[in-house]
């Protein structure tokens, strides 16, 4: 089971390998990628020297191209595509099918994975990208549960990647729309669910402090309180009579749990969600992972999740708090 994980920037790039990730993913400085955040992400001469460092290291190096391209930028996309051949990426992860078929037919000898902002759920799915594109692996949604995931498998030739630590939304991947309607630009083709330009920070009278997207008023929190990058679904909002997480609580998914039962059902590769995170936040949790991945190899009849493990990853956990999230549904 491959162990991939994220790369903002070249400091985290080389935490991620330093802390025994097998394979690292990270995008361009534009609108290609679906993290397109000010200060994150690569050009192509720091491309050029994570991938030194990381295949000196024997690891594998991933380009995400996982927005999808409007008319008037077409040629951003051709462009990320043709960078990644030039610099000799080990996969691109690509979500548009007219991206998906750029990339086949230009470059037919590079390796293309199925983002998770394709949305493809079932096997079907993938079997239409697999004929058209050629796709050697497929990153799954957020959204089935551990027996999808088996029947997704059991159905298919290529290699499945799932999430298993990081962030959640309540969107299906690829589908959100909330972001643009409040903020002007969608996440699925500018690459940010709440772009930094968009973003206000009040100070309130007692100490505490506002978030605001675009104006819209989406969290207030006390003095001492953890705040967190404000999103519109993971806002708290007055209905009737009551302020809450209307839509979405804020919380990490992590799968520690599951690892026997991800491994046996032939789960190829363990995805961590995290690009705008920090290096230490990459650097630690990679730890992690690969710690219990190796555990669970050793002996996965007696794999246990250490408490140790719980703690630190739930420090660093989105409303430090976590989740098996959909995976974990007991009446299927």
């Amino acid at each position: 089971m491959e162990l991939v994980c994220p790369a903002g920037n070249l400091p985290s790039l080389k935490a991620a390998v330093d802390n025994g990730a097998d394979a690292v993913y990270f995008g361009l400085r534009d609108d290609t990628n679906a993290r397109h955040f000010p200060g994150l992400n690569f050009n192509e001469r720091l491309a050029a020297q994570g991938i030194d460092y990381a295949r000196s290291r024997g690891r594998r190096v991933f380009m995400a191209i996982n927005t999808y391209p409007q008319a008037s930028g077409w040629q951003r996309w051709q462009s990320a595509v043709d960078s990644a051949a030039r610099l000799g990426m080990d996969a691109l992860i690509l979500a548009d099918i007219g991206v998906l078929d750029y990339a086949a037919n230009r470059w037919p000898d590079l390796n293309l994975h199925l983002s998770v902002q394709a949305s493809g759920t079932n096997h079907e799915a993938l079997a239409f990208y697999i004929e058209h594109f050629g796709i050697k692996r497929a990153v799954l949604p957020r959204v089935l549960s551990l027996a999808q995931v088996r029947s997704v498998i059991g159905n298919t030739d290529i290699g499945i990647e799932i999430f298993g630590f990081g962030s959640l939304c309540v969107m299906v991947e690829g589908r959100c729309i909330l972001s643009s309607y409040v903020a002007g630009e969608s996440p699925n083709t500018y690459g940010a669910c709440s772009p930094a330009k968009a973003v206000e920070w009040v100070e309130t009278p007692d100490g505490g402090r506002e978030s605001r997207l675009a104006g819209l008023l989406t969290d207030r929190y006390a003095a001492a309180e953890q705040t967190g990058y404000p999103t519109v679904c993971k806002g708290r909002y007055r209905v009737g009579d009551d302020t809450y997480y209307a839509i979405e609580e804020p919380t990490s998914l992590n799968t520690l749990e599951l690892l026997p039962d991800l491994m046996q059902a032939g789960v190829e590769a363990i995805k961590i969600e995290g690009r705008q995170r920090t290096p230490a936040y990459v650097a630690q949790v990679t730890r992690i992972w690969r710690d219990a991945i190796d555990s669970c190899r050793a002996d996965p009849d007696r794999f246990r999740v250490l408490q140790q493990w719980s703690s630190e990853l739930g420090r660093v956990s989105e409303g430090t708090q976590t989740t098996l999230g959909p995976y974990h549904r007991p009446w299927q």
